[in-house]
């Protein structure tokens, strides 16, 4: 029994349950994707101003946090227990100053949380964060 080939009946083929399925994915994709608005910090870079008077009451508390994570506040070496006790303590002799944090780049990350936090807690809200040179 030989098949003959008509040249009029060709195959055709059916996209509409492909299409289906891919709608489908495309809706358990969406409904289960999460989003999340992660918290972020909000850094600011001071104008530069010039001839300007300085209050000595208004001068900046610089926290440097150098290579191997040494955390100092001023001309002292802090432990990272003693932070917010410091910055505390320095806020309340400055109450209008910003706080400047000069970091290494190669200095831990979780040294600079806990400076931010510590100054987020103690009520500095006037923070800039700076790079120390290598």
């Amino acid at each position: 029994m030989k098949r003959r080939h008509h040249p009029d009946e060709e195959a055709e083929i059916n996209i509409t349950p492909m299409l289906d399925i891919v709608f489908i994915m495309l809706i358990f994709f969406i409904v289960t994707t999460s989003f999340v608005k992660e918290k972020g910090l909000d850094l600011a870079r001071p104008q530069q101003s010039k001839n300007q008077k300085v209050d000595k009451d208004k001068l900046p508390i610089v926290v440097k946090i150098d290579a191997t994570s040494v955390i100092r506040i001023g001309d002292r070496i802090v432990e990272p227990n003693a932070v917010r006790a410091n910055l505390e303590r320095e806020h309340a002799q400055k109450p209008e100053s910003m706080m400047i944090l000069a970091m290494h780049p190669d200095a831990d990350a979780a040294s600079m949380v806990n400076v931010l936090d510590g100054a987020n807690i103690v009520g500095i809200h006037d923070v800039s964060v700076a790079t120390e040179a290598r």
